[in-house]
């Protein structure tokens, strides 16, 4: 059961989010580029809600262009005391700190495999609670089953020239207008994208045939070909 320190916690980083604040922003300050408005559209950046866009700009895009694919590499990693199939991250995203991100990984990868991954950090969903860990993300992998009815798991990575931050982009589709946390969770928007998450028979990873993309090259699985990303 959660503290009420913890209720408390959750209760701050939802208003902030609905406000368009940063973490601990004053309501008296305007927030940068958002206006206070709640539903601005945006480029997120901190850990509890992207900056809002100009109004408009992304209501239309695809899917997959209102989420926001950042490229990170995990700089500490730690078992969770309280849950035996979690690792607890922090990941270096490019930003002020290391993003706090809780993760399913335990089955199949070891610490030492963990430590040091660069990987694709989904950054713009609202942070959940996992255990009494406040997870800001989730990182993507791909999975295949496997012949003992197990599954087969591997990281999307991206290539190793891609700098760390660097926003994923879509091949054949417009520069995504990442959207607030809020309406990324209100609208399901990752949810809506996961039919099309799919590697290629090359291992590529892509969203309804378009190629998650770098300015060094395309994001990739080590050996998963057709498998679904999550």
């Amino acid at each position: 059961m959660a503290t009420a320190a913890e209720l408390l916690d959750t209760a701050i980083v939802d208003l902030e989010s609905r406000l368009g604040l940063k973490p601990g922003q004053s309501v008296g300050c305007k927030p940068a580029g958002g206006g206070g408005k709640p539903n601005g559209k945006g480029k997120g950046g901190n850990h509890k809600e992207a900056a809002a866009a100009p109004s408009g700009k992304s209501e239309d895009q695809p899917d997959i262009c209102k989420l926001e694919f950042k490229v990170g590499q995990i700089v500490k990693v730690w078992n969770h005391p309280e849950a035996d199939k979690l690792y607890c991250e922090e990941i270096n995203v490019g930003e002020e700190t290391p993003r706090q991100i809780a993760s399913g990984l335990r089955p199949h990868f070891t610490l030492e495999q963990m430590q040091g991954q660069r990987l694709l950090v989904v950054s713009n969903l609202k942070p959940k609670n996992l255990v009494k860990f406040k997870s800001h993300g989730m990182v993507l992998c791909a999975a295949v089953p496997t012949a003992d009815g197990g599954e087969k798991v591997e990281f999307v990575e991206p290539p190793a020239e891609a700098p760390i931050g660097e926003v994923v982009t879509f091949e054949g589709l417009p520069k995504p207008e990442p959207w607030p946390q809020s309406q990324v969770d209100k609208k399901k928007v990752f949810a809506a994208c996961m039919d099309g998450m799919k590697t290629t028979d090359d291992c590529v990873a892509t969203w309804n045939g378009h190629v998650f993309t770098t300015s060094a090259g395309p994001c990739k699985t080590k050996t998963i070909a057709g498998g679904a990303m999550r």
